[in-house]
């Protein structure tokens, strides 16, 4: 695919999606809104797979902590500030991700993918046995964050369509920031630790530093991630701290195509629309409950045919053949 559409093309999907209120129902209004915010949890785990070459089965751990972090902090019956409530609860996945990061980065290969679902296991247990988060049944949020200036509201976030512009903001805006970071003399750098870790330290650069940077990073925006998910949903419980979801995510990394982000955003379009369809007993009726058996099927045909991913068919499809190139 020609370079300079491949960078156009976000732009031109991100404006499409800025009207799709304006011409689709409640229904895939909430569903699309989903989709964003699992492309912000993929992208942020993409940092950590796809550019760093750390694998985490526990990813979900800054997903599930961002969602308990707003359900606990809002007052019942009443609104949150969206102004604080949301760094607040992006910092103290930050500095989760950062303890953390220090304690699991000093593993390599299947230790580390072991300690990162651990760590994650220790969350949903500390949830899930303790009444602090209202145990296995969880917690409400009663109504979703506000967008107030003083006494002004700036927006507001119970119109379904005004949250889902708030997500396509936010999505747009960690992909921006993910693209600039990785186009970065940093990006590089993580870009050379997950080839060869040994001759980058070898030459100098602070491995482990890099290394922790990009996990820091990776668990404060999955927190942005679970922020926007425990408002949406209005619930929450120890299951999005499961490592189901950390598999579910990794999945979507997968699914897209690792280290492209527009891939991560892809394989999170891909996984939800396609649970969405193979779960529908209308069409597939009792067959539908397995829903989990088809989507693993396509996943494993996409692994074994596609290794980039479905970002890949861009490639494939944009590729000429040798003879032909030659013949030019």
């Amino acid at each position: 695919m020609n370079s300079r559409l491949t960078n156009i093309l976000p732009f031109l999907v991100a404006g499409l999606l800025a009207l799709f209120p304006l011409v689709e129902s409640t229904f895939y209004m909430q569903l699309l809104t989903k989709v964003l915010i699992m492309a912000i949890f993929a992208m942020s785990l993409d940092l950590l797979v796809g550019y760093t070459g750390l694998v985490s089965f526990g990813h979900a751990a800054y997903f599930g902590l961002a969602g308990y972090a707003i359900a606990l902090m809002a007052p019942k019956y009443e609104t949150i500030s969206l102004w604080w409530s949301l760094p607040a609860a992006i910092g103290v996945c930050a500095l989760f991700a950062l303890i953390t990061g220090t304690l699991v980065l000093r593993t390599r290969g299947i230790y580390f993918i072991m300690v990162t679902l651990a760590f994650s296991q220790m969350l949903f247990f500390i949830f899930h046995d303790t009444k602090i988060g209202g145990g296995s049944d969880g917690i409400y949020l009663y109504a979703k964050p506000s967008m107030n200036f003083g006494d002004v509201q700036l927006l507001n976030l119970e119109k379904l369509e005004n949250f889902y512009w708030l997500v396509l903001v936010l999505t747009v805006a960690v992909y921006l920031l993910l693209h600039r970071v990785l186009g970065s003399t940093f990006g590089r750098a993580l870009l050379g630790i997950k080839v060869n870790e040994h001759r980058m330290r070898a030459l100098g650069f602070p491995v482990f530093r890099y290394q922790l940077a990009s996990f820091t990073l990776s668990g404060a925006l999955a927190g942005m991630a679970g922020y926007l998910a425990a408002a949406q949903y209005g619930f929450v419980n120890p299951e999005i701290l499961s490592w189901h979801q950390s598999g579910a995510v990794l999945m979507m990394v997968i699914l897209g195509g690792m280290g492209t982000l527009y891939g991560s955003v892809i394989g999170a379009f891909a996984f939800v629309l396609l649970q969405e369809v193979l779960s529908n007993q209308a069409w597939f009726g009792p067959s539908a409950k397995h829903w989990q058996l088809a989507m693993g099927i396509f996943i494993m045909l996409v692994a074994l045919y596609l290794p980039q991913g479905l970002a890949g068919l861009s490639q494939r499809f944009g590729r000429k053949p040798v003879a032909e190139a030659a013949d030019e």
